[in-house]
């Protein structure tokens, strides 16, 4: 063999060899770009999610919430209020109450001979 063909199939060899190098580096790179991108994604809605619990903080931090909750959730007062509590069968006996008979008497009367 001569001198040119040595050089000429070491040099395909090196071509070759330097073709996959840069076809495994392309294939590396869509790889992690597509990583890239799916984690931009998660960032986004992690984002979102954070601002949403910010959102939920701000509320809750209110007095106004915190009024309502002591109200509603645990049945506290303000000094000199009264609590009314109504028996869980109230609702449905005064629904049919309300079906079957027609009161005739005045409004500020029904309230008079409930509370009095």
């Amino acid at each position: 063999m001569s001198l040119k063909k040595i050089v000429f199939f070491a040099i395909i060899l090196a071509s070759i060899f330097v073709i996959n190098s840069l076809i495994h580096s392309i294939f590396t790179l869509w790889q992690k770009n597509d990583l890239i991108i799916s984690a931009k994604q998660e960032l986004n809605k992690q984002e979102k999610e954070n601002n949403e619990l910010k959102n939920q903080l701000t509320e809750v931090k209110k007095p106004e919430f915190v009024e309502g909750e002591a109200r509603n959730k645990l049945f506290m007062t303000k000094e000199g209020e009264k609590v009314l509590v109504l028996p869980n069968d109230y609702a449905a006996a005064s629904s049919s109450a309300k079906d079957n008979q027609v009161n005739s008497k005045p409004n500020w009367q029904q309230w008079w001979e409930f509370f009095f």
